[in-house]
């Protein structure tokens, strides 16, 4: 069996470190809280044992030992109490409880990350379907979890329980995918475990008593799971007939500045016009907005950087599915200014970071293979039991969306 080696570290603070393969920005990294400690694992390549920062080794000694395996969990606690670091050989195979988790915290990521864009054909992920399998996941993995977590899960059965009853209606069709049946029967567990309650539950439970007795009709999942939502792209020039082009150019696109569900991920999105009217300048901004829609007066807004200057912040307000902003620029009539445009949410952004194009291109390439694997027919050789629900629900809505 292929192993790894592993080092076991104590930091300045006493948080125990177990080393895990490297990960770059925020959006490469598959993260899950647990007892006592977070999880990290590499969306980019392969998974395998996830690094850790353990902040609590008394409750994490619940679940390291299944994760990880004895001897890590007896290392952990012997550095955590002052002896030297050490260095452990682990199996590359991860345990049932490591699976589920890498699972779950990709599942997580995937309601953060997942780059949907009409721009570039990758469609959004039904967000009650990948929430129940979150929900179900979360209670196949309360090892792991401490009160707070396993709330968590309850609080997303409770939220996305819409999407019972079309999966209810999914598992009696003639091919249905092979891990719905066991999501089913989490969510059908975790529910009871909780004393939820339900029409949608009641039915669950003598659903799955049944044997699969397979429909005649065939079942249309893009009408079974319809998403609210068009993208119209109607949003119109504001220049008027008057005013000249000096420049245009694509803005940075970059996922960390803004909340999830508010730009269409692609590297496209972001367009901008600097104009002459006379002897001033106007730069306009437009970003092809995602399926959120504000709320509470919330508006992104475009920083711009004129020829390296302090950058000037331009107000963004949505009109049908694009964001867009004007700005006069405070710049000579005899120059061809250099601009640089970038979209954030004031409050929400972190600040800029490196620039990483190619890692947000890889990400798209690992949509675009997952949906592929996920549209293979499931009774083939291509079919993958790890697809999610929802990149299944996906492949089914691209001809009518896209």
């Amino acid at each position: 069996m292929p192993e790894r080696r592993c080092a076991i570290t104590r930091a300045e603070d006493r948080t125990v470190h177990i080393a895990g393969p490297s990960a770059g920005p925020p959006f490469t990294r598959a993260v899950l809280d647990v007892a006592g400690a977070v999880l990290t694992w590499p969306v980019l390549g392969p998974t395998g044992l996830p690094a850790a920062e353990i902040h609590d080794v008394g409750r994490a000694q619940q679940w390291l030992w299944a994760l990880y395996g004895e001897r890590t969990a007896a290392a952990v606690d012997a550095v955590a109490s002052g002896t030297p670091a050490a260095e452990l050989t682990l199996p590359e195979q991860p345990t049932a409880l490591a699976e589920a988790a890498a699972r779950l915290a990709l599942g997580h990521w995937a309601a953060r990350w997942w780059p949907t864009s009409y721009l570039d054909g990758i469609p959004a992920l039904e967000p009650d379907v990948l929430g129940l399998e979150l929900a179900a996941l979360t209670h196949e993995c309360q090892q792991l979890l401490d009160a707070s977590g396993e709330l968590e899960g309850t609080e997303l059965l409770k939220e996305h329980l819409a999407a019972l009853d079309p999966l209810i209606r999914w598992r009696r069709s003639a091919a249905p995918p092979r891990q719905l049946d066991r999501v089913l029967r989490l969510i059908d567990d975790a529910a009871d475990n909780v004393g939820l309650d339900g029409e949608a539950l009641r039915r669950l439970g003598p659903a799955l008593e049944q044997d699969h007795r397979p429909t005649a009709t065939p079942l249309d999942l893009s009408e079974l799971f319809a998403r609210q939502q068009e993208f119209t792209l109607a949003a119109g020039s504001l220049r008027t007939a008057t005013d000249r082009v000096i420049a245009r150019g694509s803005g940075t696109n970059d996922w960390c500045r803004y909340p999830p569900g508010f730009v269409d991920a692609s590297e496209g999105a972001v367009s901008w016009t600097a104009y002459a009217l006379g002897a001033g300048r106007r730069i306009e901004v437009e970003v092809v907005a995602d399926i959120a829609a504000p709320v509470g007066g919330v508006h992104l807004a475009a920083e711009v950087h004129v020829d390296g200057s302090p950058s000037d912040r331009v107000p963004l307000a949505r009109r049908d599915d694009v964001w867009s902003g004007r700005a006069d620029l405070d710049i000579p009539a005899s120059t061809t200014p250099s601009i640089e445009v970038g979209i954030l949410l004031p409050g929400f952004d972190p600040g800029p970071d490196t620039d990483d194009r190619a890692a947000r291109e890889a990400v798209r390439a690992l949509a675009r293979h997952r949906l592929g694997v996920a549209a293979a027919p499931h009774d083939s050789a291509a079919a993958h039991p790890d697809s999610f629900l929802a990149e299944i629900v996906a492949t089914a809505a691209v001809e009518e969306d896209f």
